[in-house]
């Protein structure tokens, strides 16, 4: 009996530690940067307590990114942290893959063993069948049974044989398989089996919660775009989106996320000048020049086994990304909880979307190219809009998608793909070269064109035109350009020399637009950029 009280003596007295050891602190709140990410877990707590422990978090986070903080009341005292290796897979879709690959293999194992057995009964049917006369010291058989004898070894050999092939066949299917789910386990392999244990003492003079948060670099966020033009109401829906990825070995479930365009993967410390330093050596007599004795480097510090594993990881993840060149961190509030499983996939989060008035045109450029492109101007929107991917389309229907990189300008362009009700023609009117001056010989250059735009819209179209015209950078060539009608728009979107025609077609209307070009140079030499 005193043996029995001393043992549930100890049981009680480590019961708050077993307690502790099970305490939950869950995600419950991420930051997302590009490229990596700040992961809050909170924990309640009541008086009294001393010790909280949380156990199976990631080791990809740094040590000294971690921080602690609590409610009023509670003083956070010493942290420790301890990393062990686990056998169990960090993440449910990587120990489900697990799982099937280990019984494809079993099953593998299993027609191995079949294989094995078919292999042996060939074996004895070899044997048995080599010497039916009796040559070897056996009794003589008759016709009769040898003929019997014979057609049960071809009997059994053929299903020794058969099964033999079937179990090949079926080995073969299941190696097809374990490649596509080793494939599919390349993908969601979490960073690291290893596991951190986090200790925290503390001293609670009231009830409250205790807030951990790190930093992770496998995860990370890039901003994308969904731009869908209504033809009929003129109206452009820009939707702001994100694509989202982890790969932590950590699931986030119904966590509140944040989306920031800060970079803390990039260098905080400004550069700064080091001294330019010139210094002038005389020039030596030949007998005193000699070579300058040359160096071999010394070799690079080896660096840790553990650091060449973490580098090879970090490198086969890449965390989705971007570059920022906003002068101030913008964040972006996910409106709803999100569950993102530490697998690598990318999912795509909508934040937040407005309708913009447009203002749509037909736009050609038909020196470069004859097919006409439906395009919507919008006023430029309040707020920050980093460069992304974006989705594209025109009355419901998808177009294409394409990087996007917003200008500072005060109207967006967006290209809603071909216009094919617009017929577009360049033909060449003139288009030779000759001589002019008398003392002083000249090459002349006549281009003349005509570009022909017809409608089959059944309504007016707004049709913008687009012309680069020769632009001469020296004054040895001289330009003179011709229009008939005159460009409505000099130096379109401010680029030099670039004009263009806007007017609205009518149905079943085909306009025409006159150009010309003369070009002077002297005879000597080259100029670039003649077609």
């Amino acid at each position: 009996m005193p043996h029995a009280a001393r043992l549930l003596t100890l049981l009680f007295a480590a019961a708050p530690w077993i307690a502790q050891a099970q305490a939950v602190a869950p995600v419950t709140a991420v930051t997302l940067y590009p490229g990596s990410a700040t992961v809050v877990r909170s924990a309640r707590i009541e008086p009294g307590s001393s010790r909280l422990v949380v156990g199976e978090l990631t080791t990809q986070f740094q040590v000294a990114t971690l921080r602690v903080e609590a409610d009023p009341g509670i003083r956070i005292g010493q942290v420790v942290t301890q990393d062990a290796a686990r056998t169990e897979s960090a993440n449910a879709a990587q120990a489900a893959l697990e799982a099937k690959i280990q019984a494809l293999r079993d099953q593998a194992a299993a027609l191995d063993a079949q294989s094995g057995a078919a292999d042996i009964v060939r074996g004895y049917l070899e044997r048995a069948g080599g010497d039916p006369t009796g040559e070897r010291g056996h009794a003589p058989v008759d016709a009769k049974s040898l003929t019997a004898m014979v057609a049960a070894i071809s009997q059994a050999a053929t299903e020794a044989l058969g099964r033999k092939q079937q179990v090949a066949v079926q080995k073969r299917a299941l190696e097809q398989q374990v490649q596509a789910l080793e494939r599919d386990m390349q993908r969601v392999r979490s960073e690291s089996r290893d596991s951190r244990t986090l200790t925290v003492n503390y001293v609670a003079d009231r009830a409250g919660a205790v807030r951990i948060s790190y930093q992770v670099n496998s995860a990370g966020w890039r901003p994308a775009y969904r731009a869908e033009l209504d033809s009929t109401a003129s109206t452009v829906q820009l939707d702001r989106l994100a694509q989202v990825a982890q790969k932590t070995g950590e699931d986030w479930r119904n966590v509140r996320l944040s989306l920031s365009t800060a970079q803390p993967r990039l260098s905080p410390v400004a550069v700064t000048p080091q001294p330019w330093l010139l210094s002038y050596l005389p020039p030596q007599p030949p007998q005193e020049r000699r070579a300058a004795p040359t160096f071999a480097p010394a070799p690079a510090p080896a660096a840790p086994a553990g650091a060449l594993l973490r580098d090879a990881r970090d490198e086969a993840y890449e965390p989705p990304t971007f570059q920022a060149d906003s002068a101030f961190a913008t964040e972006f509030i996910v409106p709803t909880p999100v569950t993102l499983p530490a697998d690598g996939r990318e999912v795509t989060l909508p934040l937040a979307g407005q309708k913009l008035a447009a203002k749509q045109l037909v736009q050609v450029t038909p020196r470069l190219s004859t097919t006409a492109f439906v395009v919507a101007e919008v006023p430029k929107p309040a707020g920050v809009w980093p460069p992304g991917n974006l989705q594209l389309l025109r009355d419901g229907n998808y177009v294409g998608a394409s990087g996007w990189a917003p200008e500072g300008t005060e109207k967006w362009s967006f290209s809603f793909g071909r216009d094919d009700l617009l017929q577009v023609r360049i033909n060449a009117v003139q288009g030779d070269s000759g001589t002019a001056g008398v003392f002083d010989k000249r090459n002349v250059r006549r281009i003349a064109d005509e570009i022909t735009v017809r409608s089959n819209h059944r309504t007016p179209v707004d049709v913008l035109v687009i012309e680069a015209t020769p632009v001469s950078t020296s004054d040895e060539v001289k330009v003179q350009a011709s229009f008939n009608p005159r460009p409505t728009v000099e130096g379109w979107e401010q680029r030099r020399g670039v004009v263009a025609w806007q007017r609205t077609v009518q149905p079943q209307e085909t306009a025409r637009i006159e150009v010309g070009y003369v070009i002077e140079y002297p005879r000597e030499g080259v100029v670039t950029g003649l077609r």
